[in-house]
């Protein structure tokens, strides 16, 4: 049983939880006890690359609030002359090199509007619901593609062989990425969501930020020499159009979409998957009714969904906030894996519901950082879902429950593997 630390040490509790410790593998008591003591509570050590104070945002109508107000909060310190995210803990790397969309003022995660909307205005078609709509064929495809590969075997790790596979293909067919890099994506993308947290950066991690940033540098370069029918040639036009798109920015914006086109939807699938089979009564519902399955994504995406929390927001002068003085400068980060567990907003939170009708989740953010990949990661989301629990209806765990493995950092909670198997 975890021992969950009474108020007196809940701030240091929080902090431990978002920098990685003992409560990875389960996370939800302690946001339960973090929600109990105010929708706003302070973390007992400044982060952020900030000596300013951080503040945890546990309850949704406050972290609705701090994502929709732009006149009150800032995703770019620089514009409050402050340091960027990692602060000094980056100050040794080679900032040329490193995937730029960490870096404030490069990307659509760390501006405001307007510079933010004429980013996202420009690959905004390439994500409506319309477009993304005509990729299901494509996405359903590559699904029973790697359910061929494994089914007759009667095992696979979910993560490897489906959670993973299946939105990297996807997203690299829009971008141009080619098929041979893609193992290696995996790699720098592993390493850069479990090895970046807040007070936290594991050894190593430097170097594969380094390496994705090169990466990508040399794929807009071999772009530039022969453009292709996929998003990053239209990009590469756009940036040589002048105006419309800086060096710095088409490269910002090329690594965030490889990196979160598939981050966030693999841990959808894997996550997700987790959670039904440990709900076994939901988990039979959904087989016995796949049309459920859009409906039972929005609940994965509620109970357990893969983004901790949002990007850090920076008060832009002093405001109350959930009881709290904030003052100019300060911290502000909305808990989203809390928020979406909110007691005064959720009828039995803790409870899976695959079937809940009244879901007004934050999974995905909310206000203009809205994540634009969102209406991808539910069509793959229907599809992995469906297609998994059509084939292989039996799925089953092949390891016990306890010898999971967890990665939680800053903004993401994912599983190292999740081996499972069926009945040939």
């Amino acid at each position: 049983m975890m021992n969950i630390p009474d108020q007196g040490g809940a701030e240091q509790a929080a902090f431990n939880l978002f920098s990685g410790s003992e409560y990875a593998s389960n996370p939800f008591p302690v946001l339960t006890m973090m929600r109990s003591m105010g929708a706003v509570i302070p973390l007992p050590f400044p982060m952020m690359g900030s000596d300013r104070q951080t503040w945890m945002v546990t309850r949704m109508e406050e972290a609705v609030r701090v994502l929709k107000d732009q006149e009150h909060f800032t995703v770019d310190p620089r514009t409050l002359g402050m340091a960027g995210i990692f602060g000094q803990n980056m100050a040794a790397a080679d900032a040329s090199s490193m995937p730029t969309f960490f870096t404030p003022g490069t990307s659509m995660l760390t501006v405001d509007d307007p510079d933010h909307r004429r980013l996202r205005g420009l690959i905004s078609r390439a994500f409506t619901p319309r477009y993304i709509e005509g990729l299901r064929p494509r996405v359903q495809q590559i699904a029973d593609e790697l359910l061929d590969q494994v089914q007759d075997q009667g095992q696979m790790d979910l993560v490897k062989d489906y959670a993973f596979p299946l939105p990297i293909n996807v997203i690299s067919e829009m971008l141009g990425v080619p098929r041979e890099d893609r193992a290696q994506i995996r790699v720098w993308s592993g390493a850069l969501a479990s090895g970046l947290g807040l007070g936290k950066r594991d050894e190593g991690v430097v170097a594969h930020m380094q390496a994705f940033g090169a990466y990508t540098a040399q794929l807009v370069a071999d772009k530039r020499q022969h453009p292709a029918d996929d998003l990053i040639s239209q990009l590469i036009a756009l940036e040589e159009e002048g105006d419309r798109l800086s060096e710095t920015e088409l490269l910002s914006m090329i690594t965030l979409l490889i990196f979160a086109g598939h981050e966030t939807t693999s841990n959808l699938i894997a996550t997700g998957t987790l959670v039904l089979l440990d709900h076994p009564d939901q988990l039979e519902r959904l087989k016995a009714d796949l049309s459920l399955v859009p409906s039972a994504v929005e609940e994965l995406l509620r109970f357990q969904g893969p983004a901790t929390i949002a990007g850090p927001r920076f008060a832009r002068a002093e405001i109350e906030l959930g009881g709290q003085h904030i003052n100019k400068g300060d911290v502000v980060i909305p808990v989203l894996l809390s928020a979406n567990r909110d007691e005064a907003q959720f009828t039995q939170p803790e409870d899976l519901e695959i079937a809940r009708t009244l879901n007004r989740h934050i999974a995905f953010g909310h206000g203009i950082h809205t994540c634009l990949g969102a209406p991808l990661a539910r069509v793959e989301g229907d599809i992995a879902f469906t297609s998994l629990l059509r084939r292989v209806p039996d799925l089953r765990l092949d390891i016990p429950r306890e010898d999971i493995s967890w990665h939680f950092s800053l903004n993401s909670q994912s599983l190292t593997a999740l081996p499972v198997r069926w009945s040939r």
